[in-house]
């Protein structure tokens, strides 16, 4: 989550107490970090044993669906894992991610099984067809107590047993692997198994929301929280604002949600596929609260998922942290969200199609580790290392161009000559294995014995200690100290066999129809051919034909994997033509190239290009081929120019197979109508007014959003009205993210007298009014200017040695001004703010749904005709 913007705590009392105190006489401690609560209950060893399987077969569904969709061993396997692996993460999600990062979630809040029903309206998650509401017919749990106000779901009656105590043995350990792969170097010509414990996958049981998985907390005590919350079926002590105990409006941001003096029964952990897990545009359900197994698609992307939202459910809108995080649209999160870089990245959820024809790169410089059966002597465990008690289960480390990815083409596991380009920068470009791994970092996987110190810590103000900025993790040393890496490692080739398998094939309109048709008359029959019909009923005689040439000329060029040289000229090109060698001959033509161009050639957003997580000295800086940090400079971008270095600036093609079905467009969903849940209970309707005027003024008047609709016509409605706004960019209107609430930053020490805190030195609370660009409180690098601020003061023939000498006076006015009149401190920084835009903001866009005007200068019939030829794509 990030913690920067303003950080008016750090800018505010640090800055001035920076500023007033000598140095050489003593100054102001930075403030020490929040530390994840003294657990014992870690990462544990493997458990010795066998899983209870309980009452009802946990499994059964998903090998049913590995049987519907014709999965492989391999694929299932991988499929099991992306649905149910956490990899430790119900730990960092329970302690550190309060602790350390300060951002609470409150679980009962999203997942109480008493308002099942609104879910997904409210969350956009997907409720697990397994799972029921304590109390309902045929539920094996009898009332809410009983699941501490949580739904039912099978493995239930084994985990409910073990809340409180130990000896609790994971679902994972009973995983039954695929076979070995002979062409793994560990696998010792598929004669050894040498995969670490599934029992570090960490399954759990499901939470009654596909993806979100819960663990039974042998540390909770029932008598506390019995005291606390007045019995089990209600987590309202756990969840309950300090302010209705002390009466202070500061506590109105305090729960013990934050302190860990009160142990939840449920540990909650996030696997991979609690945002890629969606409902098949093929089958929607018919109620999407209530969908069957046969509805689910792992791999599409939740198009509908509040998860910036669902992250900050537990925190007061008044907080400076919702109002920096919980603002991206349904379907996108920030790329970044908890290992925050300072900029306003939000990015939608890749939708996994197609996967087998994804573009690779050949000859990207890639520095990783790679497998190996032996360590040269004497080499350092920094650049070799060997798994102890294995045989030749060895890695090394070092830059190559010659990487392949494996896939699997007509039944053959096939190495393709190099790398794919993940994320919506080209980042993650190591390899697909290394790609899947690092998504396990990004939901929250070994923090602690890997990666969380290396993340910026936003109170930390001395550059020269750590948490000030970003450092690399070491992916070595992670392998080493964490077994759930070690659990998801030994399996990464079974998850890109799911990604690859049929579940990622693509999901046609036409077929989509006939599924729809079928449904009503068995007999009934809709092909390709009837589509073409229907869409030139509506768009225009010969539209469908006339489109495919339109997208010839305009689009193919960034739009399709073949390029001419090898696949002949665009303008007689069969773009749905299937890859004859593939046995379920699949489309050939992933329909985008995953080039990465400059963000200012496509015009939209450019804050997410600016995401520098993957740079060299960030944090995942192992994820990143030196191809990709090699990248020129884009030059025009507006930012500082410090900000234009390390491969930024750059945006990759995207893929429109299935463009019907994923609506609205754009790396942030901002080209088409706002889309929101509607649901029934207003305290989690999230949605907020965007539309603004020329001014940044929110319109008094707003279009209304558009209620989540995943059926087959509900999905092509979307894609006609968002098709129309990315072809009429006039007609889009301008689309702003600002506060929806005014943020209250407590300052300074606040004794309490009775009932009434007193601020000393007058600095008390600083409150900023809503209305604030929430990208600018995302993005301004407080601690830069705080360090810059103090030696403007103190020592100005630094900051002119460092190229700064045009900054010194107007820092010291700002200075001057904070100093003199502390409760200006808002207005002072308003006043101010193209200085600070300009050298210490990391993006500072605030249209949101401007650029791509690709065919805007097309006549009405066709862009009406290439809308008619994409949606048979």
């Amino acid at each position: 989550m990030k913690r920067a913007a303003l950080a008016v705590l750090a800018v505010l009392a640090v800055l001035s107490a920076y500023l007033v105190f000598d140095p050489e006489h003593g100054s102001m401690p930075a403030g020490a970090p929040a530390h994840a609560a003294d657990a014992p209950v870690a990462l544990s060893p493997p458990v010795a044993g066998v899983p209870d399987p309980g009452i009802q077969d946990q499994d059964l569904p998903y090998r049913e669906a590995c049987a519907r969709e014709g999965l492989s061993e391999s694929e299932c396997v991988g499929r099991l894992i992306w649905f149910k692996a956490t990899g430790g993460n119900e730990r960092f999600h329970t302690y550190t991610f309060q602790q350390r990062v300060g951002v609470l979630v409150d679980w009962f809040r999203v997942l109480r099984a008493d308002q099942r029903n609104d879910r997904f309206w409210a969350w956009g998650i997907i409720n697990d067809p397994s799972c029921c509401t304590p109390g309902s017919e045929g539920c094996p749990a009898k009332s809410l107590d009983e699941t501490y106000g949580f739904d039912w779901c099978p493995g239930d009656d084994v985990l409910l047993k073990y809340v409180g105590k130990a000896g609790y043995v994971d679902p994972a350990c009973g995983l039954k692997d695929a076979a070995l792969d002979p062409d793994d170097p560990h696998s010792q010509g598929g004669k050894a198994d040498q995969r670490h414990s599934a029992c570090d996958l960490n399954f759990g049981t499901s939470t009654g929301a596909l993806g979100i998985r819960k663990f039974p907390n042998p540390r909770f005590d029932a008598a506390r929280w019995a005291a606390v919350n007045g019995g089990n079926a209600s987590w309202s002590g756990f969840n309950r604002k300090m302010d209705s105990v002390t009466g202070l409006e500061s506590d109105s941001r305090v729960s013990k949600l934050a302190d860990a003096s009160i142990e939840p029964p449920f540990l909650i952990g996030t696997s991979c596929g609690s945002c890629h897990i969606a409902f098949d545009p093929l089958n929607p359900p018919a109620d999407p609260a209530h969908p069957k197994w046969e509805n689910i698609k792992g791999l599409v992307g939740n198009q509908y998922t509040r998860m910036s939202e669902l992250l900050g459910s537990g925190m007061h809108k008044t907080a400076l942290e919702y109002q920096m995080f919980a603002h991206a649209r349904p379907g996108v999160t920030d790329t970044s969200a908890i290992s925050h870089d300072q900029v306003n990245n939000p990015g939608t959820i890749n939708a996994l199609i197609n996967v087998a024809q994804r573009p690779v790169f050949k000859g990207e410089a890639v520095s990783k580790w790679r497998k190996v059966t032996e360590c040269a002597a004497g080499m350092d465990e920094a650049k070799c290392w060997c798994e102890p008690g294995r045989q030749g289960k060895c890695w090394q480390f070092g830059t190559r161009n010659d990487d392949v990815t494996p896939v699997f083409l007509g039944g053959t596991k096939v190495n393709l000559p190099g790398v794919h380009h993940i994320l919506k920068g080209g980042e993650d470009s190591t390899g697909a294995h290394e790609a899947i791994q690092r998504v396990y970092f990004n939901i929250g996987s070994c923090a602690e014995q890997c990666w969380v110190n290396h993340f910026t810590d936003m109170r930390q103000v001395d550059p020269e200690q750590r948490g000030f900025g970003q450092t690399p993790f070491n992916v070595g040393q992670c392998r080493r100290d964490c077994p759930s890496f070690r659990a998801v490692e030994d399996r990464l080739q079974n998850l890109l066999d799911f990604f690859a398998s049929a579940e990622s094939d693509e999901t046609d309109l036409h077929a989509a129809r006939a599924n729809a048709r079928k449904a009503k008359s068995p007999a009934a029959a809709y092909t390709r051919a009837d589509l073409v019909a229907d869409l030139e009923k509506e768009f225009g005689k010969g539209a469908v034909a006339r489109g495919q040439a339109v997208f010839a000329d305009n689009c193919a060029r960034c739009h399709s994997s073949i390029p001419e040289a090898e696949g002949g000229p665009f303008k007689s090109r069969d773009f749905a033509a299937p890859n004859e060698a593939h046995p379920r001959k699949v489309r050939a033509d992933f329909l985008g190239n995953d080039q990465t161009v400059p963000v200012t050639e496509v015009g939209t957003f450019r804050c997410r290009a600016l995401h520098s997580n993957h740079m060299a000295g960030h944090l995942y800086m192992e994820y990143g081929s030196e191809s990709m940090r090699g990248r020129g400079v884009v030059a025009d971008i507006p930012e500082p120019e410090a900000l234009k270095n390390g491969g930024r600036g750059y945006l990759r093609n995207i893929s429109l197979v299935n463009v019907w079905s994923t609506a609205p467009f754009m790396h942030n969903n901002a080209i088409g109508p706002e889309i929101c849940g509607k649901p029934a209970n207003k305290a989690n309707d999230f949605h907020r007014a965007r539309y603004a005027d020329a001014d940044n003024r929110l319109l008094a008047s707003q279009p209304e959003c558009l209620r989540y609709d995943p059926s087959v016509e509900g999905r092509f409605d979307l894609y006609k009205r968002s098709m129309h706004e990315l072809l009429h960019p006039g007609e889009r209107g301008r689309k702003i993210t600002l506060t929806n609430a005014d943020l209250l930053i407590d300052l300074g020490i606040r004794p309490v007298e009775g009932k009434t805190e007193t601020p000393l030195g007058g600095f008390g609370q600083v409150k900023i009014p809503m209305g604030v660009s929430a990208g600018f409180l995302n993005g301004l690098l407080h601690k830069q200017l705080i360090g810059d601020l103090f030696l403007a003061k103190r020592d100005p023939a630094r900051l002119e040695a460092a190229g700064k000498k045009d900054l010194v006076p107007t820092l010291q006015g700002i200075a001057d001004d904070v100093l003199k009149n502390p409760a200006r401190f808002v207005e002072i920084l308003r006043e101010k703010r193209d200085f600070l835009a300009a050298h210490y903001q990391t993006c500072d866009q605030l249209v949101e749904n401007e650029g791509h005007r690709f065919g805007e200068d097309l006549s009405e019939a066709d862009k009406k005709a290439v809308t008619a030829f994409l949606a048979t794509l």
